[in-house]
Protein backbone atom coordinates (compact mmCIF):
# COMPACT_ATOMS: atom_id res chain seq x y z
CA UNK A 1 0.00 0.00 0.00
CA UNK A 2 1.13 3.67 -1.03
CA UNK A 3 1.37 5.92 2.01
CA UNK A 4 -0.06 9.24 1.06
CA UNK A 5 2.72 11.79 1.53
CA UNK A 6 1.65 15.06 3.66
CA UNK A 7 3.20 18.35 2.34
CA UNK A 8 4.65 20.35 4.97
CA UNK A 9 7.55 23.28 5.77
CA UNK A 10 10.16 22.77 7.90
CA UNK A 11 9.03 25.13 10.50
CA UNK A 12 5.46 22.80 9.95
CA UNK A 13 7.60 19.40 11.05
CA UNK A 14 9.40 20.90 13.69
CA UNK A 15 6.00 22.27 15.48
CA UNK A 16 4.54 18.60 15.19
CA UNK A 17 8.07 17.57 16.21
CA UNK A 18 7.80 19.45 19.31
CA UNK A 19 3.99 19.02 19.76
CA UNK A 20 4.55 14.83 20.33
CA UNK A 21 7.61 15.29 22.41
CA UNK A 22 5.89 17.21 24.60
CA UNK A 23 2.42 15.35 24.84
CA UNK A 24 4.92 12.27 25.30
CA UNK A 25 7.81 13.73 27.98
CA UNK A 26 5.14 15.78 29.69
CA UNK A 27 1.19 15.48 29.14
CA UNK A 28 1.61 11.50 29.44
CA UNK A 29 3.28 11.19 32.90
CA UNK A 30 1.32 13.72 34.29
CA UNK A 31 -1.64 11.88 33.55
CA UNK A 32 -0.35 8.36 34.33
CA UNK A 33 -0.03 10.24 38.07
CA UNK A 34 -3.85 11.35 37.71
CA UNK A 35 -4.84 7.92 37.16
CA UNK A 36 -2.71 6.61 39.91
CA UNK A 37 -3.99 9.43 42.47
CA UNK A 38 -7.91 8.72 41.50
CA UNK A 39 -7.26 5.09 42.15
CA UNK A 40 -6.13 6.09 45.45
CA UNK A 41 -9.71 7.54 46.09
CA UNK A 42 -11.45 3.87 46.23
CA UNK A 43 -14.21 2.62 44.66
CA UNK A 44 -13.36 3.34 40.51
CA UNK A 45 -17.04 2.40 39.59
CA UNK A 46 -18.33 5.53 41.27
CA UNK A 47 -14.90 7.27 40.73
CA UNK A 48 -15.27 10.79 37.90
CA UNK A 49 -11.86 11.58 38.30
CA UNK A 50 -10.83 8.46 37.39
CA UNK A 51 -12.45 7.92 34.48
CA UNK A 52 -11.88 11.57 33.52
CA UNK A 53 -8.33 10.65 34.18
CA UNK A 54 -8.90 7.80 31.24
CA UNK A 55 -10.95 9.83 29.22
CA UNK A 56 -7.65 12.37 29.04
CA UNK A 57 -5.21 9.18 28.77
CA UNK A 58 -7.02 7.99 26.01
CA UNK A 59 -7.39 11.17 24.12
CA UNK A 60 -3.55 11.98 24.04
CA UNK A 61 -2.77 7.91 22.97
CA UNK A 62 -5.08 9.35 20.00
CA UNK A 63 -3.00 12.41 19.55
CA UNK A 64 0.18 10.87 19.65
CA UNK A 65 -0.65 8.21 17.02
CA UNK A 66 -2.09 11.21 14.90
CA UNK A 67 1.11 13.20 15.22
CA UNK A 68 3.60 10.06 14.97
CA UNK A 69 1.98 9.44 11.46
CA UNK A 70 1.74 12.96 10.30
CA UNK A 71 5.83 13.11 10.91
CA UNK A 72 6.11 9.52 9.26
CA UNK A 73 4.00 10.68 6.09
CA UNK A 74 5.84 14.44 6.33
CA UNK A 75 7.56 15.74 2.76
CA UNK A 76 8.99 18.52 3.84
CA UNK A 77 9.33 20.85 1.28
CA UNK A 78 11.96 23.52 2.23
CA UNK A 79 10.99 27.12 0.09
CA UNK A 80 14.59 28.56 0.20
CA UNK A 81 15.46 25.68 -1.93
CA UNK A 82 12.96 26.38 -4.82
CA UNK A 83 12.94 28.69 -8.16
CA UNK A 84 11.24 31.82 -7.17
CA UNK A 85 10.02 32.54 -10.21
CA UNK A 86 6.69 31.13 -10.24
CA UNK A 87 4.39 30.35 -7.08
CA UNK A 88 4.86 26.83 -5.76
CA UNK A 89 4.13 25.15 -1.94
CA UNK A 90 6.03 27.34 0.59
CA UNK A 91 5.50 30.87 -1.44
CA UNK A 92 4.77 33.96 0.58
CA UNK A 93 3.13 35.67 -2.09
CA UNK A 94 1.77 39.14 -2.38
CA UNK A 95 -1.74 39.93 -3.68
CA UNK A 96 -4.07 42.47 -5.10
CA UNK A 97 -7.93 42.45 -5.00
CA UNK A 98 -8.56 43.58 -8.41
CA UNK A 99 -11.86 45.43 -7.23
CA UNK A 100 -11.05 46.95 -4.18
CA UNK A 101 -7.21 47.48 -4.46
CA UNK A 102 -6.25 46.22 -1.30
CA UNK A 103 -3.32 43.80 -0.79
CA UNK A 104 -2.90 40.54 1.11
CA UNK A 105 -0.28 38.80 2.06
CA UNK A 106 0.02 34.63 1.99
CA UNK A 107 2.24 31.90 2.29
CA UNK A 108 0.95 28.46 1.01
CA UNK A 109 1.74 25.88 3.99
CA UNK A 110 0.41 22.26 4.50
CA UNK A 111 -3.01 21.78 5.60
CA UNK A 112 -1.41 21.26 9.26
CA UNK A 113 -0.09 24.33 9.17
CA UNK A 114 -2.56 26.68 7.73
CA UNK A 115 -4.00 29.73 9.68
CA UNK A 116 -5.64 32.36 8.03
CA UNK A 117 -5.39 34.29 10.90
CA UNK A 118 -1.47 34.77 10.33
CA UNK A 119 -1.46 34.36 6.49
CA UNK A 120 -1.14 30.78 6.14
CA UNK A 121 -3.30 29.25 3.56
CA UNK A 122 -3.42 25.50 3.09
CA UNK A 123 -2.06 23.98 -0.08
CA UNK A 124 -5.57 22.69 -0.75
CA UNK A 125 -7.42 25.91 -0.45
CA UNK A 126 -9.19 27.68 -3.15
CA UNK A 127 -7.33 30.61 -3.02
CA UNK A 128 -3.79 28.15 -3.28
CA UNK A 129 -5.35 25.78 -5.67
CA UNK A 130 -5.79 29.19 -7.98
CA UNK A 131 -2.16 30.62 -7.07
CA UNK A 132 0.10 27.72 -7.65
CA UNK A 133 2.27 28.09 -11.00
CA UNK A 134 1.23 31.76 -11.30
CA UNK A 135 4.11 34.10 -11.70
CA UNK A 136 4.12 37.80 -11.03
CA UNK A 137 1.65 40.19 -12.91
CA UNK A 138 -0.40 37.12 -13.59
CA UNK A 139 -4.10 37.77 -12.75
CA UNK A 140 -5.92 35.10 -10.27
CA UNK A 141 -9.52 33.86 -10.19
CA UNK A 142 -10.57 32.02 -6.68
CA UNK A 143 -13.56 30.85 -4.91
CA UNK A 144 -13.65 32.27 -1.25
CA UNK A 145 -16.44 32.04 1.43
CA UNK A 146 -17.28 35.67 0.21
CA UNK A 147 -18.01 34.66 -3.61
CA UNK A 148 -15.41 34.54 -6.70
CA UNK A 149 -12.83 36.89 -6.06
CA UNK A 150 -9.96 38.06 -8.68
CA UNK A 151 -6.63 39.25 -7.65
CA UNK A 152 -3.13 40.11 -8.90
CA UNK A 153 0.03 38.60 -8.12
CA UNK A 154 2.44 41.27 -7.16
CA UNK A 155 5.42 39.32 -5.57
CA UNK A 156 6.51 35.29 -4.53
CA UNK A 157 9.05 35.07 -2.26
CA UNK A 158 10.52 32.05 -0.45
CA UNK A 159 11.91 31.51 3.10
Amino acid sequence: MKRELIPMTPEGLKKLQEELKYLKAVERPKIVAEIEAARGHGDLSENAEYEAAKEKQALTTKKIAELENKITQAHVIDPSQIDASKIVFGAIVTLSDTETGDQVCYQIVGADESDVRNGKISVISPIAKSLIGKKIGDEVRATTPRGVREFQVLAIRYG
